[in-house]
């Protein structure tokens, strides 16, 4: 993600849980609460994917949930909420994958 001058300031290095794994981040301290709002409604959609569908595997539900959420369903949010949610998991998938590397 992009910083400019100001937002470098105020970074911050945080870790969420998803699916059972620890990702340390480094986000803004505005982007902080949106982020971890983010990894809490993936673990809940996570968990309710896995008892409706009686799947184990947590790549197969990340692999559902994505897949819902492109559809736009499981959420009932406005287009503007939706869209928004979609941003952060994109930010938020970019930075897991930097982590990774």
């Amino acid at each position: 993600m992009h910083f400019d001058d100001e937002q470098v300031m105020s970074e911050l290095h945080i870790k969420v849980n998803i699916a059972s794994r620890t990702y340390p981040l480094t986000v803004s301290s505005d982007e902080e609460e949106e982020v971890r709002k983010a990894a809490t409604f993936i673990n809940d959609k996570l968990k309710t994917l896995g008892s409706s569908f009686a799947v184990k595997d947590k790549q197969d539900l990340l692999a559902m949930l994505a897949l819902e959420l492109t559809l736009g369903k499981g959420h009932g949010k406005d287009e503007t909420q939706k869209e928004g949610l979609l941003h952060g998991l994109k930010s938020l998938e970019q930075r897991v994958e930097e982590a990774l590397k």
